[in-house]
């Protein structure tokens, strides 16, 4: 495996990172989850805007142009053979002290890794998952947003440990007050007499790049989209829910906290929406060849 360091593709076992990386040290950078299908790298332009713009909210200058970065990312693809697969686009501050002060790293590392994922077996894609609400909140958003996609991924990943522990793969957190965010790692979406409702991102949501596409998937399919404030009551009584996310794409939920969601099978309008969003990807991204 070819992995992008600092500039150039080297072999897996050349890829290093200093130990006084603050990336390492602190969980100071930020990052992108990409996928790639059919030859395309899907929504490339969007996922490297929102690399730059949370980089910018963290006071990080990345070394590269946003063309550059995009074209990296491709080269990168080509290099691994990678035509349909998942792309990992991270940031660091760079090396520095053992302090805070990341004015002290005087340069940011750009990694790129293309590889192969598959987050949840094939199976719950036809059956639905189950989900528990855990005790882990939300980041505020005045503490670390959920709108930067930063490496300091702990408030995920203590809510990820609260769902395996619970005999589950997902989990629903919830915000300081007490309204449903978002999954460890993906959008939350309900539907309710035939409209779907998702989160704002203010109430500490990730702005999910594909939670974007699948709302205007589903507007053009002809549904009614809503950002609203949700509460647990509002999934417990949904006729329909799902979750979003680059690598998980489109889930149906079909049990929360042990209560039923709808008849206990993927909805209508969850189906509909899956099948939407795999010809979406099928034409929409930067493709993946060499110049």
């Amino acid at each position: 495996m070819k992995i992008y360091l600092s500039g150039q593709l080297v072999d897996e076992s050349e890829a290093k990172v200093s130990v006084f990386d603050h990336g390492l040290l602190y969980g100071d950078g930020v990052f992108e989850g990409i996928r790639a299908y059919h030859g395309r790298v899907f929504l490339l332009k969007e996922h490297v805007d929102r690399l730059y713009e949370s980089a910018k909210a963290i006071a990080l200058e990345i070394p590269m142009t946003r063309g550059e970065m995009a074209r990296a990312v491709v080269e990168t693809c080509i290099a691994n053979g990678i035509s349909s697969g998942y792309i990992r686009l991270v940031v660091t501050r760079g090396v520095g002290t053992l302090g805070l002060n990341p004015y002290l790293c005087k340069k940011p590392e750009v990694i790129i890794i293309a590889a192969a994922i598959q987050l949840y077996p094939p199976e719950l894609y036809e059956t639905g998952m189950s989900v528990v609400t855990v005790g882990t909140v939300r980041n505020h958003p005045e503490a670390i947003n959920p709108r930067i996609k930063s490496l300091n991924y702990l408030n995920n990943v203590m809510a990820k440990i609260e769902a395996i522990n619970s005999g589950v793969l997902e989990c629903i957190m919830l915000n300081p007050q007490g309204h449903v965010a978002e999954a460890s790692g993906d959008n939350i979406f309900i539907v309710k007499n035939g409209v779907l409702k998702t989160p704002p991102v203010w109430c500490g949501a990730l702005d999910g790049i594909t939670r974007r596409a699948v709302m205007g998937i589903a507007e053009d399919a002809g549904y009614a989209v809503r950002e609203d404030v949700l509460q647990r009551y509002d999934l417990f009584t949904a006729d329909e829910m799902f979750l979003t996310g680059t690598a998980a794409e489109v889930i149906a939920v079909t049990t929360v906290d042990r209560r039923t969601i709808g008849d206990g099978t993927p909805g209508q309008v969850t189906l509909d929406l899956q099948r939407h969003f795999k010809e979406y990807v099928k034409v929409n991204g930067t493709p993946i060849q060499a110049n």
